[in-house]
């Protein structure tokens, strides 16, 4: 049961270093992390009664 635990702790420990490495290398490959820029206007209708 241990070496299960150790096992599962060694592919979390991979799993966020491979995180980390892809959101510094994935722009050379072409993801696309920013978030869209484009100002949205909305009406809002007030019920003041």
């Amino acid at each position: 049961m241990g070496r299960l635990i150790k096992y599962l702790l060694y592919i979390v420990i991979l799993a966020a270093i491979g995180l980390v490495i892809y959101a510094y290398v994935g722009p050379w490959f072409g993801a696309d992390f920013d978030a869209p820029t484009a100002e949205v206007r909305k009406p809002v209708v007030l019920n003041a009664d």
